[in-house]
């Protein structure tokens, strides 16, 4: 069992979910005003429950996929070290995928769409997309950007479109993230033979790119404020969060130091998400 804990990589499947929940109480304080009640409970746990299940089986398939690679680099990880047999590892993958799905269907159909939708974007990327420049970070940021949609989704139609501009804005930030952290491997994916954006067009480019992406999320940052969708407290909070992303990107551009603007974008997501949820208490 300690194995198949660790294929999962529980800690990202428990932040995953945490921020999944984080996305059904801000919906839920956008739309409503009642105090939190049983069914806002039953959603949370039902939420974490899904989004823990579908993250656990997409780490899973991802060292199916990775097998080869992980028993030069990551000899320790279950599959390469004989822990977990492959085929017992995607079984054990598709297992957890199928309930997410099932539960999420449970809640409403978009809940349900979304759950089917990104359990394909996750089997297709450990397959195939990471290994494409660009589309691998777009891929990371919507999977990430739409954890929030998705504890919105639990709201309906309704849900899901307060929870929009928070996808967009944490999407991007992600993407912005997920181009610097490449550069900053970009010695080992060589050696790997990987294609990713900084290989496939350069340093200097890619840095450009990232660059841009983060700053459309700085500047669209209040949007939710000015939406009437989160109060002052977001504003104050996301202000600090910009001025991280501000100094990342910075970073990356005049110092050409990727491991301290990766280092920078995390902290600037930490606040962004405190941001989030102040703002809607």
């Amino acid at each position: 069992m300690r194995a198949y804990i660790q294929l999962i990589r529980y800690g990202n499947c428990t932040m995953a979910a945490i921020a999944a929940v984080i996305g059904v109480f801000i919906a839920f304080n956008i739309l409503y005003t009642s105090s939190l009640d049983l069914s806002f409970v039953y959603n949370s746990i039902t939420v974490f429950i899904v989004v823990f299940f579908v993250t656990g089986a997409g780490n899973a398939i991802n060292d199916y996929f990775d097998y080869e690679i992980d028993v030069i680099n990551k000899p320790s990880r279950p599959i390469p070290s004989g822990k977990i047999e492959l085929s017992k590892a995607f079984s054990f993958s598709l297992a957890l995928f199928i309930s997410g799905i099932i539960i999420a269907f449970t809640i409403n159909w978009i809940t349900g769409l979304i759950s089917l939708f990104n359990s394909l974007v996750l089997i297709y990327y450990a397959k195939t997309l990471k290994r494409k420049a660009f589309f691998g970070n777009l891929s990371i940021g919507y999977l990430t950007g739409s954890t929030f949609l998705f504890g919105g989704a639990v709201y309906g139609i309704s849900g899901l479109y307060a929870l929009l501009i928070l996808f967009v804005l944490a999407t991007l930030a992600t993407i912005s993230r997920e181009i610097v952290k490449d550069i900053e491997d970009i010695k080992g994916d060589e050696m790997e033979r990987a294609n990713t954006l900084p290989i496939q067009v350069g340093v200097q480019k890619s840095v450009y790119i990232a660059a841009l992406i983060g700053l459309v999320a700085i500047i669209s940052s209040p949007l939710p404020y000015f939406q009437s969708l989160l109060n002052t407290r977001f504003l104050y909070i996301v202000a600090l969060a910009d001025v991280f992303f501000i100094m990342a990107i910075s970073e990356i551009i005049l110092q050409n130091n990727a491991s301290m603007s990766s280092k920078l974008f995390k902290i600037a997501m930490m606040f962004a998400l405190i941001s989030f949820i102040a703002g809607s208490l």
